[in-house]
């Protein structure tokens, strides 16, 4: 007894300290010493965009090692540097002349506070950017670490960078497409020397470690993955990189599908090569939070005075399923959904028809979750009924807990006899709700993951289901996470606890009682598209449950 009581005095404090640090954060004050999370970003801005300068080894090309080893990217605002911008409706990119690296990428109609959504950076607080170059055995080819000329097209959505080095002419281009998110690169090798030479074109996605987790009481993945055709889509987390856990990428042949990305709640970028060369991933850690995964896709040779070439996609921007369906073949894979993937989707396809109709995401979750209940009806009315017989004979089960309390195999067999007496199955009011989990849990991903959710209003303050709400703490500007959705979610959520059995463990029963304002609690820093999902789906529970019980105490009357 005295340990069940402090498993749930645990319970409580724990959940006591993270909602005061949740609300420590959410007030911009510092979290509490010891949930703090590690600062990573301790060099200053120049260490930052100085880091790792040394040029690519050559070596064989048939070894994954052939990627450039250096770690960071050398952008000084030295005279030999230069930074230059290409715009389109959705992108605003900044390009240097130091490898014709991207350095920025802001997507111009997704924003943070108010200012657009920076995904490339290199300042104090992140590195993440994209990078490519040659490597050619024998021979120091042009790569990131050099500074190229550039020329920009009259329409200023297209440029050209250019360096002849040992013999050997790289002119690559980025293009811009109105109102797309994706960057059409083209690499154009001249070999100028009196060999054959069979260079490789590698392509990198270098960033920190930070994690894009908007709270604590729920995380989304953020690292590299990989998709290839026959494998399929895979992510590697920085954890496993450092220790050295993920096995060695099998290439890619010639016509297979297959790219690279960096994903993060909400977007991700990719790099997608074209598929008619043989082709290796590599990834690796570059520093000390530092990492990269790259594609390196060979050439064929290359005669003296000869010229090849090879075009790649660079996609930067959110995870919108209909835009990604539009890039490559299993492209939309990148928002990844796990096991449930393939619950998952059709969910999500549903969700986007019932909003084509509607015309907005918070009563598209609500028509769902009803339609989701309508088809789970006769699965709920299973277990609500055995909920029901089980709230009848509670009185027999306290007084057969009283009257064998010191004979615990005598009240076990008691009361398996009452169950067979009474034909009830103890059981039976979980195996039905053990079926629905895996649908439920597909729903919480899909309204987590959704980037549609971002910036979405519902009704009134509910301005952005992604985020949570904040409306009573707003108006009278106390500034404690307040919202009305939450609140109801505790009311919804003790309301159940109330139409159930109640168990005949008091301390059991006090800990059914307490749980909806601790789980409530949390729901205060849960996205409002999500909150608004469980309270229509608790509110349609209470009311089959209440009709059910309704019917039991009728027959018995």
């Amino acid at each position: 007894m005295e340990i069940k009581k402090t498993l749930l005095w645990v319970v409580f404090s724990v959940s006591g300290i993270l909602l005061l640090n949740n609300w420590q954060i959410s007030q911009g004050q510092p979290p509490l010493p010891f949930l703090a999370q590690p600062n990573n970003q301790n060099s200053s801005k120049e260490e930052v965009v100085n880091r790792g300068s040394q040029m690519p080894t050559p070596v064989s090309k048939s070894t994954i090692a052939a990627a450039p080893s250096d770690g960071g990217l050398k952008a000084t605002e030295k005279t030999d540097t230069l930074r230059i911008e290409l715009k389109n409706d959705v992108l605003d990119l900044v390009l240097s002349n130091r490898g014709g690296t991207i350095v920025s990428a802001a997507l111009r109609k997704h924003f943070n506070d108010g200012k657009p959504v920076t995904l490339f950076a290199i300042d104090q607080n992140s590195t993440y950017f994209a990078r490519n170059g040659l490597i050619a055995e024998g021979i120091d080819a042009p790569n990131h670490n050099d500074i190229f000329r550039h020329q920009i097209s009259a329409n200023g959505q297209k440029i050209t960078f250019s360096l002849e080095k040992n013999g050997i002419l790289l002119e690559k281009s980025y293009a811009l497409i109105p109102d797309s998110y994706v960057v059409e690169t083209t690499y154009q090798v001249t070999n100028k020397t009196n060999k054959t030479v069979t260079p490789s074109l590698y392509l990198e996605l270098v960033r920190d470690n930070q994690s894009i987790d908007e709270s604590q009481f729920y995380s989304t993945f953020t690292g590299p993955a990989i998709y290839r055709e026959k494998e399929k889509f895979q992510e590697i987390s920085f954890v496993d990189i450092e220790k050295n856990k993920v096995k060695a990428m099998s290439a890619l042949n010639k016509g297979e599908n297959g790219w690279i990305a960096m994903v993060q709640h909400y977007f991700a970028s990719a790099w997608i090569p074209q598929a008619e060369f043989v082709r290796e991933f590599y990834f690796d850690k570059l520093e000390k939070n530092l990492y990269r995964i790259g594609i390196k896709s060979g050439f064929n040779e290359i005669a003296p005075n000869g010229s090849a070439a090879q075009s790649a996609k660079l996609f930067i921007g959110p995870e919108d399923e209909k835009i990604l369906k539009l890039i490559s073949p299993e492209f939309e894979l990148i928002k990844d959904y796990g096991m449930l993937t393939i619950i998952a989707k059709p969910i999500f396809w549903l969700l986007t028809q019932i909003h084509s109709i509607v015309n907005n995401w918070g009563w598209a979750i609500v028509i769902l979750t009803i339609l989701i209940k309508i088809v789970f009806f006769p699965l709920s009315a299973a277990s609500y009924k055995s909920m029901a017989r089980m709230k009848e004979v509670q009185p027999k089960l306290v007084q057969m807990k009283e009257q064998y309390k010191n004979d615990p195999q005598k009240l076990n067999a008691a009361m398996m006899e009452m169950y067979k007496k009474e034909k009830i199955n103890p059981l039976g009011g979980c195996l039905p709700v053990l079926i629905q989990i895996p649908v439920f849990i597909s729903l919480y991903w899909v309204l987590l993951l959704s980037v549609e959710m971002r910036g979405a209003p519902w009704i009134g303050w509910i301005y952005d289901l992604s985020k949570p709400e904040t409306s009573i703490s707003d108006l009278i500007g106390i500034g404690i996470p307040i919202g009305v959705l939450p609140i109801l979610m505790a009311i919804s959520m003790y309301i159940q606890v109330k139409l159930n059995p109640t168990p005949p463990d008091p301390i059991q029963a006090k800990v059914m009682l307490y749980m909806p304002l601790i789980f409530s609690l949390m729901f205060f820093f849960f996205p409002s598209g999500l909150v608004l999902y469980y309270i229509v789906n608790n509110i349609l529970s209470i009311a089959q449950q209440w009709q059910i019980n309704n019917m039991f105490v009728t027959k018995k009357a």
